[in-house]
């Protein structure tokens, strides 16, 4: 088998303001067509070919991906060059596809207890910029707005080979397969890629809390955010973190599992770096999350409470050795795992080199990883104190208010 990706340098952060949900919208889109191909032609030369495919929008990246037989990777290198030549915009395609992604909205966020928490929910209370705060599944009134003009306009200032790393992954020839791109890729337009804006901003100076209502969540739920290192410029201080994540939540003995699951304050939680992918998926500005859905005689305080004596407590004394060597090969096997599929592998090259231009980490993640120390664990559990965003979300029958006040 092989796999082929596309990872363009755009996502949701790079939407301008009136235009939420756009780029999501945009990779809706590419799948309606292209220069050589009528609607459903991609989905239809794929999968008669005994192969799948799919795309995902990130907050800084787009990815488009098929997985073939090795005989087939001619035809996937074609399709993604086809349409990164040139897709078809056209009214139909994108009157149909903001219906389709609406319907998406409503099956996955609002019509789902806990729609959109805590990736939606909480950047907004942890951000003050539009790029960061704003929710990138869409709004339908700014998706009900595009225009033809707009998506052109979008195709045209990030879809361009500069902008762009194309991946090819599995059973192959590298020699050949570098021949087979050259030919498919070599007279597509060449246009400069834009120039990417900083997405940079202050920390919280304490603590910034917000409610949400959710009529449809059976029972409440808490999640706390805060501001990460610089995944890029500063990978091993960002590392601590992800250690510090496994070492949380991660197995039936994680910190947090014994103290607030296990003692029936949370039916569920979870902790660690990235909102959308999991660590390393975007770059600065990133988050430490930890979300807790709990009993609703439980309240949110106490949840909160317990979560912060766990990290009080971590900072202070720091991970046991064989708590933390656990914790390594726990991630680890988590690594391998993923990267063990042609898929997995495809799509996490292609993503780290785009974003940290060097591919290559993906097979050093667990070796890095394995390197963290009982001192940076500590360091890093000591600065998710205060400075932080705090949202809680109110189910039904609860009483009107909450624990916190703040916006909804």
């Amino acid at each position: 088998m092989v796999g082929v990706a596309v990872h363009y340098d755009v996502g949701m952060r790079s939407e301008p303001k009136g235009r939420t949900g756009f780029a999501h919208l945009f990779e809706h889109l590419m799948f309606q067509g292209s220069e050589s191909l009528p609607k459903l032609e991609h989905f239809r030369t794929v999968q008669s070919s005994g192969g799948s495919f799919n795309g995902s929008t990130h907050f800084d990246y787009t990815e488009y991906h098929e997985v073939m037989p090795a005989a087939a990777l001619e035809r996937g290198l074609f399709l993604e060059a086809d349409r990164m030549r040139a897709p078809a915009i056209t009214a139909e395609n994108l009157a149909n596809q903001v219906d389709v992604v609406s319907e998406e909205i409503r099956l996955n966020v609002l019509n789902r207890p806990y729609g959109g928490f805590p990736w939606i929910l909480l950047p907004p209370v942890l951000f003050d910029t539009f790029a960061n705060a704003h929710n990138g599944y869409g709004d339908f009134v700014d998706l009900r707005a595009a225009t033809v003009a707009d998506a052109a306009e979008f195709f045209e200032t990030y879809y361009s080979p500069a902008n762009a790393v194309l991946t090819i992954c599995g059973d192959i020839d590298p020699g050949m397969a570098l021949d087979l791109a050259g030919s498919h890729f070599s007279d597509v337009p060449a246009r400069p890629a834009p120039k990417r804006p900083s997405f940079a901003e202050p920390a919280p100076n304490g603590t910034k809390r917000a409610i949400h209502h959710d009529p449809l969540a059976p029972t409440p739920a808490v999640a706390l955010g805060w501001r990460l290192p610089d995944p890029v410029d500063r990978l091993d201080d960002y590392l601590a973190y992800v250690m510090l994540g496994e070492i949380l939540t991660v197995g039936e003995s994680a910190r947090l599992q014994q103290a607030v699951v296990d003692t029936g304050l949370a039916t569920d939680i979870w902790a660690g770096p990235g909102l959308l992918g999991g660590p390393l998926d975007s770059r600065d500005p990133d988050v430490f999350g930890l979300s807790a859905i709990h009993p609703q005689q439980v309240g949110v305080d106490e949840v909160i409470g317990a979560a912060d004596q766990v990290l009080s407590t971590l900072a202070a004394d720091g991970p046991a050795p064989d708590e933390l060597r656990r914790a390594a090969i726990r991630f680890a096997t988590a690594v391998f795992r993923e990267n063990d599929s042609v898929a997995g592998r495809t799509l996490n090259l292609g993503s780290s080199e785009l974003l940290h231009a060097r591919a290559e980490l993906i097979d050093e993640l667990p070796a890095l990883v394995a390197g963290v120390t009982a001192e940076q664990v500590a360091a890093a559990a000591a600065t998710l104190g205060k400075n932080r965003a705090e949202l809680e979300l109110v189910g039904r029958g609860a009483a009107q208010g909450g624990t916190h006040g703040g916006k909804s």
